[in-house]
């Protein structure tokens, strides 16, 4: 039975009762995962709550952290050596280094806090390091698990994991509680495709072991996006939904000086992209991003360029630097007049800009929720892990674009990226996303506001370790 969070702190006189209550947010080392915990760190720092972020000797190393994050105290952990691990590890080697030297280190940290006049009473782990909550309970401190997936593939992934859900799967439609009828290719990739991602299955799965020991369940997302299955959840854990966790001035714009993430991997050509966007006339630019990760094959490249070509429309494409010799011979010089190509842009504000009128997207559920919360119509190309699953709502639940479908070669072609370009710039269904987008968007904006869903559990979760502080026991 999970254990209720109700032990109050043991003073001894040392004026403790007057010092904030202090969170450590345990990332997973990527650009997805940090973001929006390092957002929700924001809004508990911004409600008097201490906060220490902890990062990997690389991301301290290789990531740019902006003026916005300077408030809050990071700590590193080590994955075993000064460069953390070579490029090229395995992942299922990467996760048991990490257990292994991220944990110790971990609880250095804890002991030197603590040392230092401030023990930390909880810490909001991403369930892919399961060994934070191991570590919460072994310090006697209260535990929250921060999902940084959708409730819908949350709640595949926890029926894989009790063996409710076979894998491989049958190829018939799939019913699980809260869900609409999913058929195998709407599924995450590593679910429906069998054996090619196994390590990567395990540890997506392994996040819910141990679950009944976290004292919260935080999910990125808000109620009334997945209204259904989070209230099948709720039955089973204590389900608490905490986004959009996207930068305030986009949302509900209680931090006045909260228009960015504050760290990143890539810098982005602020200039550039914003200059270019001035010249171009309202809902007339299609804008093309596949987020810090994906890679795209070369045919696949060649194939959204001509794409776009073919659409006839303004673009602005996010080309890593990495994936820049994928594209076709003289595509950038010779689409000067329809489009800008950057290695990287602040995604925000490009969404945000009058404009833009169409997302092509990789579906990410950052990327996904960004669209949702600025009511930006979207083309999904998605390409692994959950993006089959976050595309099929876009298109199907939440309607608000089109997926572009990939053919018998499993290549999304040019004709089909032109035609859906055009679905939602200027076909029939157009007013139609256009009203589910801003719909969208405005339920974002009231979930995080004063009284909202989110707003409600944060509050609820700020109370909870503010008055109910926990007693620390520092092991020997």
């Amino acid at each position: 039975m999970r254990p209720s969070f109700t032990t109050k702190i043991m003073e001894k006189g040392d004026g403790n009762s007057q010092k904030k209550a202090h969170c450590l947010i345990l990332p997973f080392p990527v650009q997805g995962h940090i973001n929006p915990m390092l957002q929700f760190a924001k809004r508990l720092l911004q409600n008097g709550i201490q906060i220490t972020f902890v990062v990997t000797q690389n991301v301290a190393k290789t990531a740019l952290f902006s003026s916005t994050t300077s408030a809050i105290p990071l700590e590193i952990i080590s994955l075993g050596s000064a460069a953390d691990l070579p490029h090229g590890t395995s992942y299922d080697v990467y996760l048991a280094r990490f257990l292994e030297f991220g944990s110790r280190t971990l609880k250095e940290a804890l002991v030197r806090l603590a040392d230092s006049g401030r023990p930390v009473d909880c810490i909001v782990y991403d369930p892919i390091l399961p060994w934070g909550l191991d570590v919460a309970k072994e310090f006697g401190m209260a535990a929250a698990a921060f999902f940084t997936h959708s409730c819908a593939v949350d709640q595949i992934y926890y029926h894989v994991f009790k063996g409710e859900l076979k894998v491989p799967l049958s190829g018939e439609e799939i019913l699980l509680p809260g869900l609409p009828p999913l058929m195998p290719d709407d599924m995450p990739s590593f679910v429906h495709v069998h054996g090619a991602y196994p390590p990567f299955l395990e540890m997506t799965v392994n996040r819910f072991s141990g679950l009944e020991n976290a004292d919260w369940l935080f999910f990125n997302t808000f109620y009334k996006l997945e209204e259904e299955v989070i209230d099948n959840m709720a039955k089973f854990f204590p389900v608490k939904t905490v986004g959009p966790t996207i930068p305030s001035m986009y949302l509900d714009k209680r931090l006045s000086d909260d228009r960015e993430y504050g760290l990143s991997i890539y810098n982005p050509d602020t200039e550039a992209c914003m200059e270019w966007l001035k010249q171009r006339q309202p809902e007339s630019v299609v804008y093309v991003s596949f987020g810090s990760l994906a890679k795209l094959g070369e045919e696949q490249m060649e194939e959204l360029a001509w794409g776009l070509r073919l659409s006839n429309k303004h673009f602005l494409w996010v080309v890593r630097s990495s994936e820049e010799s994928k594209l076709p011979k003289d595509f950038a010089k010779e689409s000067w007049e329809m489009g800008l190509i950057v290695p990287w842009c602040p995604q925000l504000d490009v969404l945000a800009h009058e404009a833009v009128c169409c997302f092509v997207t990789h579906c990410g559920w950052n990327s996904t929720l960004e669209a949702l919360s600025l009511g930006v119509p979207m083309v999904a190309i998605p390409q692994w892990s959950d993006q089959t699953t976050n595309s099929k709502f876009v298109m199907d639940v939440w309607k608000m674009g089109v997926w572009a479908k990939v053919d018998d070669n499993g290549v999304v072609g040019r004709e089909t990226v032109a035609r859906c370009i055009k679905d939602v710039m200027e076909g029939q269904r157009r007013e139609d996303m256009k009203r589910n987008a801003g719909k969208w968007k405005e339920l974002a904006r009231e979930a995080v506001e004063e009284g909202g869903t989110s707003h409600k559990n944060i509050q609820d979760f700020l109370s909870a370790i503010s008055s109910n502080r926990t007693s620390h026991h520092l092991p020997s």
